[in-house]
């Protein structure tokens, strides 16, 4: 885990650095005292770069960056004066942070993946890219209330809030920026925002596709532009031939990564997308030493084959696929198969602690196992359905811009989606008539309602039940504001805490967004968060994981997708394969696009049938109960039934077990993230979990 810390506070305060009274635990000092900044973990050398004009004028990049020295310098100038959005604009995934004087700004990213969050402290702000050493740092209890909002309306901002699971530690919204002066905090956006007076400027499709290409071919050279690293050594050596296995075999049982880059092949487009560009690209194909670039392999491709959840058409597919894709010859194939030890919820006992919970957690050692067998730089695919394809309430996104036409075809595809019935000629009126209801409703009424569903435990059939219906998925998400899938599970008192943080927000005056723009905008946030979970709980040492699809660039690339191209089916993979074929890439297998939800979701219950026993003695005492959102009885009841076979939310089920699990290792943690003689005597939630007195 890499993160940076550094505070500001008012010019009177006493010294900290210089006297060595209190430091971060393994951190490495960019600038000290007054407002001192480090870099904690194990950053590459490359990954940390520090420009500056005097000693109070500096710029640090953290992450990937593909801007040069110049250019650095350059937006360091342009944020002096007060232009953020220049920080954000280079291709990769970094973190900017900016020092002009005493004014410090800390710049976040537009998807989430890279947040940032602050706390009060010593007068002062302390902000940190993690929420955990902050919440040492002021020995910050646990927020129930938070982990209520956030197992009830996951997806849902006004429920969430600005909190995270430790008590006065904030988070900053994405496309925001924290601006310190002397302690004093404000928080900023750099992002210009839509205006509902006047429709959207409809711009040229062909041209919103060059963009999106642009973006992800510079976002993946930046990457292939990197010095390339090979795995540390880590103490273990190769033990030599070994019958049966190769080297590359060997170095995974090892738990260490191939050097040089390499790239998930699923048989998604997505992952194909990167890839392919990957491979196509020109860059440095492996270390300055000759690893990684044996027989002239450029990337190595890794396909994960599930040998465990049984015989699927789709993941049959998708294989198939892959194995298409990799008769590139710039593609170096290996296919990763994995039993029931690699099925969800296996290895629940151990893993490493994520900053917070996350459903991810439930399939790090699924993850992981495929990872552990890809290259010290590695392409994912995740985000790309988030930033390419359009929510569903981006139909009515359309009805307010008095394009009705367009709706007929995603609605037809919907009234398809689900096979033939006697209901399907009726499924298009069904779909304009919630996209009109949606148009038509205020933001502050759409609020109130999910309030009242809390309330009244009201909550509509989820996709994710283990036989997905398209139609009932999207006439759900056709609303301001949903209860999410594990809601259902949560006690009256959990809810009902939540219900009021809705009205509350209700209340509050708001910036005027269409729906689409916002529920789309919040279900990237919440994915982006949880790849950030994925990518701790899912690490492998040595190795770094890219996905481009969540860069600043190529969101904005995304967004600037006409609403008419977004909403009609098979929209992505039309977009990809543009992309694709305008980097000269047109030879694609049959079936490129296609989806595989089918399969994940059998995977997940196949995952759940295994491990009932063990996740049902989790929930013997569990301690969300201690905490007062749920009965244990009742999730236990639930774990049997779906483990059965019942039409229920898996993706609910997940949720509560990665929060139990994530609870479980916060509480078992030892020690502290600092040290010095200054620094905290308890680390964080050392008092166990209390409820709040008002669930």
């Amino acid at each position: 885990m890499r993160w940076l810390v550094g505070w500001s506070r008012a010019a009177s305060g006493p010294a900290t650095v210089e006297g060595g009274a209190i430091q971060p635990v393994g951190a490495h000092l960019l600038w000290a005292d007054p407002d001192p900044l480090w870099a904690v973990g194990d950053w590459r050398p490359d990954e940390v770069r520090v420009v500056q004009t005097d000693a109070f004028t500096r710029l640090a990049v953290f992450g990937c960056c593909g801007a040069t020295d110049e250019e650095l310098r350059v937006g360091l100038f342009a944020a002096r004066g007060g232009a953020l959005r220049h920080l954000t604009a280079w291709p990769g995934s970094y973190t900017a942070v900016a020092q002009a004087g005493r004014r410090v700004t800390v710049v976040g990213d537009l998807a989430g993946a890279r947040p940032v969050f602050h706390t009060d402290w010593a007068g002062g702000t302390a902000y940190a890219t993690a929420a955990l050493p902050l919440a040492d740092l002021v020995e910050a209890q646990l927020d129930v209330s938070h982990l209520a909002a956030l197992l009830a309306c996951p997806d849902t901002p006004e429920a969430v809030g600005d909190g995270t699971p430790y008590l006065g530690v904030r988070r900053i919204a994405p496309g925001h920026a924290l601006v310190l002066r002397e302690g004093a905090r404000d928080i900023v956006g750099y992002e210009p925002t839509a205006s509902l007076a006047v429709a959207a400027p409809r711009r040229d499709p062909e041209e919103a596709v060059d963009g999106v290409r642009d973006a992800l071919v510079d976002a993946v050279r930046a990457r292939l532009a990197a010095p390339r690293h090979a795995p540390a050594a880590d103490g273990r050596l190769d033990p030599g031939p070994v019958p049966g296995m190769g080297p590359a075999d060997r170095r995974a049982a090892r738990g260490a990564p191939a050097p040089g880059v390499g790239a998930d092949l699923s048989g998604g487009s997505a992952s194909g997308t990167l890839a392919l560009l990957a491979a196509g690209l020109p860059g440095v194909p492996g270390t300055l030493l000759g690893h990684g670039t044996a027989a002239g392999e450029r990337l190595r491709a890794v396909t994960f084959n599930d040998l465990a959840a049984g015989r699927n058409r789709s993941r049959e597919a998708e294989l198939e696929r892959a194995r298409g894709l990799a008769e590139n010859p710039r593609l170096h194939h290996l296919v990763v198969t994995g039993g029931t030890e690699a099925l969800p919820y296996a290895a629940l006992d151990g893993g490493p602690l994520t900053d917070e919970p996350g459903p991810s957690i439930v399939l790090a050692e699924r993850h992981r196992r495929r990872l552990v067998a890809g290259s010290a730089d590695h392409f994912i695919g995740h985000g790309a359905r988030q930033v390419l394809d359009a929510h569903p309430a981006r139909l009515a996104d359309l009805l307010l811009d008095r394009r009705r036409r367009h709706l007929l075809r995603p609605a037809t595809a919907l009234a398809r989606a689900d096979g033939p019935s006697a209901h399907s000629f009726f499924v298009p009126f069904t779909v304009y008539r919630a996209a009109r209801r949606l148009a038509r409703t205020p933001y502050r009424d759409g609020l109130e309602q999910a309030a009242h569903h809390l309330l009244e435990r009201h909550f509509t059939p989820e996709s994710g039940t283990g036989r997905p219906g398209a139609v009932s998925a999207s006439l759900a998400a056709l609303t301001w504001c949903r209860p999410g899938p594990a809601a259902r599970w949560l006690t009256g008192e959990a809810l009902a805490e939540v219900s009021v943080r809705l009205e509350t927000a209700a209340a509050r005056p708001a910036a005027l967004r269409r729906p689409g723009e916002r529920r789309a905008d919040a279900s990237l946030n919440r994915y982006a968060a949880d790849h950030r979970v994925f990518e701790q709980a899912a690490e492998v040492r040595s190795q770094r994981l890219h996905a481009p699809f969540l860069d600043n660039q190529v969101v904005r690339a995304c967004r600037e997708l006409p609403e008419a191209l977004r909403v009609q089916p098979g929209a992505r993979a039309a977009v990809l394969r543009a992309v694709l074929a305008g980097a000269g890439i047109r030879d694609l297998p049959p079936g490129w696009g296609a989806t595989s939800q089918g399969a994940h979701l059998a995977t997940v219950r196949a995952g759940l049938r295994a491990h009932v026993a063990e996740l049902i003695d989790l929930f013997r005492a569990p301690l969300l109960a201690d905490a007062g959102l749920v009965e244990a009885r009742v999730v236990r009841k639930a774990l049997r039934a779906a483990a059965e076979g019942e039409r229920l939310p898996l993706d609910g089920l997940a949720e509560l077990v990665a929060t139990e699990i994530w609870l479980r290792r916060l509480l078992a943690r030892r020690g502290t993230c600092w040290t010095g003689t200054a620094a905290p005597r308890q680390r964080a939630v050392a008092g166990g979990v209390v409820p709040r007195q008002s669930l």
